[in-house]
C-alpha cells in the first residue's frame, strides 16, 4: 500500500504508516477515522474527543488534532513489533450522545462486527482504604497504618480493637467513615 505522508513528520509518518502496514493495522485505524470523523461531522463540535493518543500518523489523519511533535513521544510504547497486542486508543463522546454513536456503529459496520466493551474495577482492601483515605483528605500515616494491616476486618465489618491497636480511634468520624465506605 502507498502511502503520502503530507505533514511536517514526513520520516515519522512514514516510519509510523510502515509499521502499521507490516502489523495489518490499517482497517483499525480506518474505522477509528471513520467513527470520529462521523462524531465530529454529525454530532460533536469538539477540537478532540481521542485520548491519549497522541502520534503524528494519527494527527496526519485527523484522528487526533494533538501536536505529537512538540511533546516528543515515543511511537513505540503505542505500537511495537515486540508487543503482541492492537493499539487502545480511547474515544470518548458526551454521554447524551453516545448513542448515536452506537447506531451509526451498528449500521455501518453490522451488529455482527461491533460490540459493546467496558471496565469495571474492583478494590482489594488495601487499594480501597489508600483510595477513599485520599479523596477523604486523610493523613497518609493514618491511612497507611490501616492499610498495612487488615486483620481489623474480620467477615464483612472492622473490628474496634484492632483499629485501636493500630493507634488510631475508631470512634473518630473520619476514620469511621474512611472504614465504612472502604467496605462498601
Amino acid at each position: 500500500m502507498a502511502y503520502r505522508c503530507a505533514r511536517v513528520y514526513l520520516s515519522a509518518d512514514c516510519h509510523e504508516l510502515s509499521l502499521i502496514e507490516e502489523l495489518s493495522y490499517e482497517a483499525y485505524f480506518l474505522t477509528v477515522h471513520d467513527i470520529v470523523n462521523f462524531a465530529r461531522q454529525k454530532i460533536f463540535c469538539a477540537k478532540d474527543v481521542v485520548q491519549p493518543l497522541i502520534l503524528p500518523c494519527v494527527t496526519a489523519w485527523e484522528i487526533s488534532e494533538v501536536d505529537p511533535a512538540r511533546m516528543n513521544l515515543l511511537f513505540e510504547r503505542f505500537i511495537s513489533r515486540e508487543r503482541n497486542e492492537p493499539p487502545d486508543i480511547d474515544i470518548d463522546f458526551e454521554h447524551e450522545r453516545r448513542e448515536e454513536v452506537m447506531q451509526y456503529v451498528y449500521r455501518k459496520y453490522g451488529r455482527d462486527h461491533a460490540a459493546m466493551t467496558a471496565t469495571v474495577i474492583t478494590y482489594r482492601p488495601r487499594s480501597a482504604l489508600r483510595d477513599v483515605g485520599n479523596a477523604l483528605g486523610l493523613k497518609l500515616a493514618q491511612v497507611n497504618r490501616l492499610a498495612a494491616d487488615t486483620g481489623w476486618w474480620e467477615g464483612g465489618t472492622f473490628n474496634p480493637q484492632q483499629v485501636r491497636k493500630l493507634g488510631l480511634n475508631p470512634e473518630n468520624p473520619p476514620i469511621t467513615r474512611l472504614l465504612h465506605l472502604s467496605k462498601s
